[in-house]
């Protein structure tokens, strides 16, 4: 399974779930993991190199960075 198939069951899993959560994202650029919200209302980059790991897409967020997992 590539990771953008990979990403894609994942984002449906948050989208099929009634509550939104917190996932961990791994930063494409500096390897970094951060958690951040599943439905973030403004951008959210990485606090270490500034690359853009989430951005809000029509009350969804549109993840750009690898989903590492889904948080409690």
């Amino acid at each position: 399974m590539g990771d953008s198939e990979q990403k894609n069951l994942s984002l449906s899993k948050i989208k099929n779930e009634c509550k939104t959560k917190f996932v961990k994202v791994h930063c494409n650029k500096c390897k970094n993991e951060q958690n951040i919200f599943s439905c973030v209302s403004s951008k959210v980059e990485c606090l270490v190199c500034g690359e853009l790991l989430a951005e809000p897409c029509g009350g969804r967020s549109k993840i750009k960075g690898k989903i590492l997992e889904i948080l409690n």
